[in-house]
């Protein structure tokens, strides 16, 4: 095996126990017993699990159920929605290829999500909202009308709204506006600039950061990481996506938590343990556990 192969080492454990606000146990290696037994040697010992279709908010739900600490949020991704309503015939989303089964398909879909919802272990209605990274313009409608009928799903069962923002941050402000966003909301993978995390901080959002924010190109997260208020400011992996440097080239899981969190309390310029206090008692309030 060569170096690049090898496993690598788990980080120095936290001394204060943190949540992974955000992560995908169901597209990493292993099993989910041997992913949290890793995170819990590194002071990871909470995760939120988070689905992106019927499929995977099922299994989510099922593994919230299962383990203690492991929470549910529940949703179709933005992108999922215009291959429910359009089809999707190279099968990217995981579910295979698709024909379109239009409004009435995307209905039955929702419903699902909202009887989900409701399950004591969902914490969350997530992740939803605007991605128009690689949906094009005919998908948009499909998008819009899955993420309002998310909102009011989160609300409706008093859940947190986790918030997937891609090229789209004015347009998913604008629908949180309109609909009355709920009163936890929270935006994974925080991707806007300082100025949008100074309108997310007056409107009381709360901000997770990723791995990315390790990013030698992602100054502009560091500066929003900087203004955020530290009461609205969580972290997460979205594992196995966006793992940090120095692990960058191999997948994230929640064990590499710390290195993101190190980082960010240096962006802050507070000790990693006061970081660590106030980001645990965060997720517990977002996600109200």
């Amino acid at each position: 095996m060569s170096a690049k192969d090898a496993p690598p080492p788990l980080p120095e454990p936290l001394l204060v126990e943190v949540a992974d606000s955000h992560t995908h146990l169901d597209l990493q290696s292993g099993t989910v017993e041997e992913a949290l037994v890793k995170a819990a040697a590194v002071g990871v010992t909470t995760v939120v699990q988070v689905g992106c279709d019927v499929k995977g908010s099922r299994w989510a739900a099922e593994t919230a159920a299962a383990h203690e600490h492991v929470h549910a949020a529940v949703a179709l991704h933005p992108n999922e929605a215009p291959r429910i309503v359009l089809g999707d015939p190279d099968g990217w989303s995981r579910q295979g290829a698709r024909d379109g089964g239009g409004d009435a398909a995307l209905d039955d879909a929702l419903a699902e999500i909202d009887r989900l919802a409701a399950l004591p272990y969902v914490r969350g209605v997530g992740e939803t909202g605007l991605d128009f990274f690689r949906t094009g313009p005919e998908g948009i409608a499909a998008q819009e009308r899955s993420f309002r009928a998310h909102i009011e799903i989160a609300k409706r069962h008093g859940k947190a709204l986790v918030i997937h923002d891609r090229e789209a941050h004015a347009d998913v402000l604008r629908v949180l506006d309109e609909e009355g966003a709920p009163e936890r909301t929270v935006f994974h993978c925080y991707s806007g600039d300082a100025a949008m995390a100074e309108i997310c901080a007056a409107k009381g959002y709360y901000m997770s950061f990723a791995g990315n924010v390790t990013f030698k190109n992602a100054q502009h997260l560091r500066d929003a990481l900087a203004v955020a208020p530290l009461e609205l400011v969580l972290v997460e992996t979205d594992a196995p996506f966006l793992t940090p440097a120095p692990y960058r080239g191999r997948p994230n899981a929640p064990y590499l938590i710390p290195v993101t969190l190190r980082a960010m309390a240096e962006v802050r310029g507070i000790g990693e343990n006061d970081m660590a206090e106030a980001i645990a008692v965060n997720t517990a309030r977002a996600f109200d556990y």
